[in-house]
């Protein structure tokens, strides 16, 4: 594990969103670099790390439990999403400027978020998708060999019945 994973090891689920903010801040600012200097090739590096993180971001909002608050986070990724794009797209310091603002807004309002108690107990450290945990917790049993199949009935192995 190094230095950085060791880190992020320790971090809450709010500290973590922060972290990835602090993330999609230091790649804008590596793009406009790279519009400044020209040098193309870094400049989709560093929007593609932008978008990455969006991407992820917007794949781990739960919709079902966020309500509002979720569904304008969803419209803010996207918004950020555009506004790279444009940025990127059209060699535009001003637009990717425009998104570090926004999304420095937004990451102050999670810092103050951080610092209320019983918002951390909220927000879960796993931010994974209900998917992702189905099958992160069905790949060990299954991997381990603990459960054989010994039918003849055609049943499934209970670990193996939300497949079904």
């Amino acid at each position: 594990m190094n230095y950085q994973q060791q880190t992020l090891s320790g971090l809450n689920g709010i500290e973590l969103i922060i972290a990835l903010y602090d993330g999609m801040v230091r790649f804008l600012y590596r793009a406009v670099d790279a519009i400044e200097t020209g040098d193309v090739h870094a400049r989709r590096r560093s929007i593609k790390r932008v978008f990455d993180i969006l991407i992820h971001l917007q794949a781990r909002l739960r919709m079902d439990v966020g309500g509002s608050p979720a569904r304008a986070l969803s419209d803010f990724y996207t918004a950020m999403f555009a506004l790279a794009l444009q940025g990127s797209q059209r060699r535009s310091r001003e637009k990717l400027l425009e998104a570090i603002a926004c999304i420095r807004n937004v990451r102050e309002a999670w810092q103050q978020v951080a610092l209320d108690p019983a918002a951390q107990q909220m927000l879960p450290r796993n931010l994974q998708t209900i998917e992702e945990r189905i099958e992160a917790s069905a790949l060990p049993a299954l991997r381990s060999g603990a459960e054989t199949y010994a039918g003849g009935d055609g049943g499934l192995p209970d670990s193996c019945r939300w497949l079904a």
